[in-house]
């Protein structure tokens, strides 16, 4: 080692920013080797399905791909979110398996070879930063290669779901007032539905969007709602005016012909409110002590059905410790091989049984309960789901009198 930890990580930073593209795994190798006499590190990938991890590599792609769940230890760490230090097969050496998560989204593990010396708790705790670090000049890079989002893929993606994972924020996101996680299925395949959300100093706002329709014409569809939400988000006009303002988009381009229904909410990080507008058929669950109840919401028109809609918004309140569950009809409205409907019993029983798991976890496992229950991973629908744990914003400290 030839510089302090903290002196080492701001110049390890600048060297992955001044890295191409294509090069950070080759970077961090070289940091790492100087840093930890690193011998080997390996950039793995979390899939669309979010079921495996897939080595960084350039096509054809080679290298192990490991469970992204279950005994492996890479896979403990991502599911963990917690660096596991594993025993090799070779003397005196480890490998370290570092999650890769940027502001709560889980991107991946970072694997790295070296000596057991090196893996105390201090300077695991340094790669750990380093990791994250590592993150974000992935997501940088991500916009100048398709390097790493083919390594993403376990197979091709239809034209649909391509547009459909560009258009989302990402797949989870963490500050101190909530944590998100949300998931798509089938997520090689998706069409129409999509989920959405943007934060500001004091608010929140979610959307879920359930496209009509299938392949391509659903993907065109919500693609152009999710673009008429956030032009009339970013003006900065209430919710009820996005709404309108995304309708008269859809419909003007449809007619009518198609539509899509849309749930969108806006939470006040000070307080709890809630702010909603339920225009469609994505359901509001939540978790509260144990209890899962479904939030009766008023049902307005999907958004584009006819000309000129008018939307209102309710409220509603949310308390620290609740879990919110958001899922679109291909979730609460699927049918089991006798007919019966997941979102009567089922459902609630499955985000029952999260109560203890991340909200990432949470929302695959939904989407999990859901493909046992239709008893095919082939689902007739999209399925979405979105998960948020609300710990609401510490209450100020009482300024000291002067």
């Amino acid at each position: 080692m030839t510089q302090e930890p903290g002196r080492w990580l701001g110049a390890a930073e600048s060297a992955l920013r001044a890295a191409p593209p294509t090069s950070l795994p080759a970077a961090a190798g070289a940091l790492l080797a100087d840093y930890v006499d690193a011998r080997a590190v390996t950039l793995l990938l979390a899939d669309y399905g979010l079921s495996v991890l897939q080595p960084v590599t350039r096509l054809p792609r080679t290298g192990e791909t490991v469970p992204a769940r279950g005994d492996h230890p890479a896979g403990r760490a991502f599911s963990a979110q917690a660096p596991v230090v594993a025993v090799t097969g070779e003397p005196g050496m480890v490998t370290t398996h570092l999650p890769i998560t940027v502001r709560g989204d889980r991107l991946g593990v970072l694997s790295v070879h070296l000596p057991e010396a090196m893996a105390g708790a201090p300077r695991v705790l340094e790669l750990a930063a380093f990791a994250t670090a590592f993150g974000h000049e992935l997501l940088a890079a991500e916009r100048d290669t398709d390097l790493y989002l083919q390594a993403r893929r376990r197979k091709r993606l239809t034209l649909a779901a391509e547009m459909q994972w560009q258009l989302l924020p990402g797949r989870g996101f963490a500050r101190e007032e909530y944590t998100l996680g949300a998931h798509l299925e089938p997520a090689y395949a998706i069409g129409g539905d999509n989920f959405d959300w943007s934060t500001t100093d004091d608010h929140l706002t979610i959307t879920v969007c359930d496209g009509r329709g299938q392949g391509i014409q659903a993907a065109l569809l919500t693609n152009l709602t999710v673009s008429a939400l956030r032009n009339a988000r970013r003006a900065g006009i209430s919710l009820p005016d996005q709404a309108c303002l995304a309708d008269q988009a859809v419909y003007g381009e449809y007619g009518g012909a198609k539509y899509s229904s849309t749930l969108l909410l806006r939470f006040d990080l000070a307080t709890g409110q809630v702010s909603a507008v339920d225009a469609g058929s994505p359901q509001l669950f939540r978790l509260r002590n144990h209890i899962v109840e479904r939030v009766e919401l008023e049902a307005q028109l999907p958004l584009g059905m006819f000309e000129e809609t008018e939307y209102r918004e309710q409220t509603l309140h949310i308390e620290p410790g609740d879990r919110l569950i958001i899922a679109s009809s291909g979730v609460h409205s699927a049918l089991s091989a006798e007919g019966k409907l997941f979102g009567e019993i089922a459902l609630r029983e499955t985000i029952a049984a999260t109560h203890a798991t991340p909200p990432h976890e949470a929302a695959r496992a939904v989407v999990d309960g859901l493909i046992q229950y239709h008893g095919s991973h082939d689902l007739a629908h999209d399925a979405a789901v979105v998960c948020l744990d609300w710990r609401g914003r510490p209450p100020s400290e009482p300024r000291p009198l002067m």
